[in-house]
């Protein structure tokens, strides 16, 4: 099932600033806020989604994962105790008046999202003390360009709580330089029973000696010969999926692009794909045999 659009939410498009997402959630908090929709269970529901949709955007780190992988993405890396933790309701309730930043929120918020608070997951570091979750690690993984657009299985080993652990992790298609993968569990052990913290894998993209690329866009360059930029050609051309053969229409300038609608990458958290872009040049031979000087003369005096 489709997960929410925390932009949506709060009524915003993506890119919105961090002023916009505060001011947006403000308006909406007020709004939907139990102690002004008592018994209100559709209010209630509002008022909880636009509560985790701010725990979420207004968190540098975590909105750069939502906003990498998209919402079921997301969902998939992060539980609902993730997303509100060192997440604090006190400040964020801040001088909106109506009493809402008053000592009654944490047994509000309690009631209102549960199990998210009694393990030090929300508000000032959670609002029961207890056991202590680990910390979360980090590391640096390298894959090819390839593997980063169509994804793969790699090898991975780490040192965690002074051992060395070897573990299969899957690359979903569509990760681009800097995405970060999160590997549930394989952090530093927790404390007093808690939890272990995450492992987040930040992926560095090798270069592809054919391809570039931009977001979900792929882009190829093709050079072709004066003659087949003026009567047309057809050729392949690579792409993921192995070579396609497209048409160059005679009268093809230098420089111009020819789309391969869907034959880019997959978007992350999607089956959408980006599209790919044939880029033509014209090759201009550094030297000519007499014959062919001979007939570019003959081109030339007839205004080619």
């Amino acid at each position: 099932m489709a997960q929410a659009d925390y932009y949506k939410v709060l009524g915003l498009e993506k890119g919105a600033t961090a002023d916009d997402i505060k001011k947006a959630f403000r308006k909406l908090a007020v709004k939907y806020h139990p102690d002004r929709n008592p018994n209100d269970k559709t209010a209630e529901d509002k008022f909880k989604e636009i509560n985790e949709a701010y725990a979420v955007l207004s968190d540098p780190e975590k909105k750069q994962q939502y906003d990498t992988f998209g919402s079921n993405g997301f969902r998939q890396q992060y539980s609902q105790e993730d997303i509100f933790r060192g997440f604090d309701f006190g400040n964020a309730y801040k001088d909106m008046g109506g009493g809402f930043g008053g000592g009654g929120s944490e047994d509000l918020f309690s009631r209102l999202f549960g199990g998210a608070f009694g393990r030090g997951g929300g508000g000032r570091g959670g609002f029961r003390q207890g056991p202590q979750r680990g910390g979360d690690h980090e590391m640096e993984l390298t894959v090819t360009f390839r593997d980063a657009a169509q994804g793969a299985e790699k090898q991975i080993a780490f040192r965690r709580n002074g051992q060395r652990e070897e573990l299969k992790v899957k690359i979903p298609a569509g990760v681009d330089n800097g995405s970060k993968i999160r590997i549930a569990g394989k952090g530093a052990q927790g404390e007093g029973g808690g939890s272990a913290g995450d492992l987040f894998l930040i992926i560095h993209v090798l270069p592809d000696p054919v391809f570039t690329r931009d977001g979900g866009d792929l882009f190829v360059d093709r050079s072709i010969p004066f003659s087949a930029a003026c009567l047309g050609v057809s050729l392949d051309v690579p792409t993921l999926e192995g070579d396609k053969r497209i048409k160059v229409p005679a009268g093809m300038q230098p420089g111009t692009k020819i789309r391969l609608k869907g034959c880019g990458v997959k978007a992350l958290g999607s089956n959408a794909k980006g599209d790919l872009y044939v880029k033509i040049g014209v090759h201009i031979p550094e030297t000519l045999n007499s014959e062919q000087k001979k007939l570019v003369e003959e081109l030339a005096g007839k205004g080619l």
